[in-house]
């Protein structure tokens, strides 16, 4: 889900109010369990989507559903009730981790494999990653069978592509011309 230009806006405010208070670790970890939960929970994601639901109503399940969050999250959940705007309540959460890791000198480097990895795997893919990136990296590990074999490793704009499927298409182009 690719963060909307509103969704950019909140989570640059959160970041900044929370970052003044020194809890953006803390509401990072908030926003992290909101992405997940709202991501894995399709009840979650389409009560929040209702446009038939109140708003009152949303923010007062959210603070259930959340009991445990930081108050600047709570505080979140209030900003967004004012504004009617809980339909872009993931895009702002998975942004403000991506806002706070950068801000850190973290990335993630997203590594799609046909399997889940192993640790020879893995420890393949971190020596390519100590190539291409300098910040401290987190691997997230996405399992794609239509790759075959191999990985795909993506890091920010960056892209090895190692997998079969992808050296078995440039085989087939070399072979057609």
């Amino acid at each position: 889900m690719a963060g909307t230009r509103a969704a950019i806006r909140y989570a640059k405010a959160i970041l900044s109010m929370a970052d003044s208070i020194g809890v953006a670790a803390e509401v990072n970890n908030d926003m992290i369990l909101i992405a997940s939960t709202i991501k894995s929970n399709s009840e979650l994601n389409t009560f929040i989507q209702s446009p038939t639901t109140s708003v009152d109503v949303k923010e007062k399940a959210l603070l259930e559903v959340f009991a445990s969050v930081n108050g600047v999250t709570k505080g979140f959940f209030h900003l967004l009730f004012e504004n009617k705007r809980f339909e872009i309540l993931e895009a702002i959460a998975v942004t403000y981790s991506d806002l706070f890791d950068s801000a850190n000198g973290m990335e993630v480097a997203k590594v799609t494999t046909a399997i889940p990895m192993d640790a020879a795997l893995e420890a393949k893919v971190l020596a390519k990653i100590a190539t291409l990136s300098d910040k401290k990296v987190t691997i997230k590990n996405i399992v794609d069978p239509a790759i075959i074999g191999g990985f795909i490793l993506t890091i920010g704009d960056k892209q090895y592509n190692a997998s079969i499927a992808n050296r078995l298409q440039v085989l087939r182009k070399e072979l057609s011309n």
